[in-house]
């Protein structure tokens, strides 16, 4: 984080999180700065890597693509060649859009997204359950989306 991190730099992640097409103009006229230095923060904020990068959100469903799925991977054991080898894996796999290394229950969860069930179910089968290191794995489908953002709260 950049020494000079405030509560101008908060208030331009914010509107950046809310519209990463702003321009640079309206970005300045909301944080309260002239376009300059509005700029120049900006610059700072993505040198650091606190601004990683700019992406555009696409509508699933509209790309079809529109079943999202949570699969909660077991592995046969646990040791960093395993891991590695996973991770290397699935990170070739499109479909899995977030996947994390977890504590509990279970090894990773994982978000895929497919064009419908039967398009996942032929995922897993044919991908997942042949990873090498995959023991199992366990799916959960969501009945409705509550709350989808990519906001980080900025406290």
């Amino acid at each position: 984080m950049p020494e000079s991190f405030d509560a101008i730099d908060r208030r331009i992640l914010r509107a950046l999180q809310r519209n990463g097409r702003i321009s640079n103009v309206e970005l300045a006229s909301e944080v309260g700065l002239s376009p300059s230095p509005c700029l120049r923060r900006v610059k700072l904020l993505e040198e650091s890597g606190i601004i990683d990068r700019y992406v555009a959100v696409l509508d699933g469903a509209k790309i079809g693509v529109g079943l999202t799925v949570f699969a909660r991977i077991w592995f046969k054991t646990q040791d960093a060649e395993i891991t590695n080898q996973f991770a290397e894996t699935v990170r070739k796999f499109p479909e899995v859009v977030e996947c994390y290394l977890t504590t509990g229950e279970c090894d990773a969860i994982m978000r895929i997204v497919t064009a419908d069930l039967h398009a996942y179910w032929r995922f897993q089968s044919d991908y997942l359950m042949r990873i090498p290191s995959v023991q199992s794995v366990k799916t959960d489908v969501p009945m409705e989306t509550i709350k989808r953002t990519y906001e980080l709260p900025l406290l």
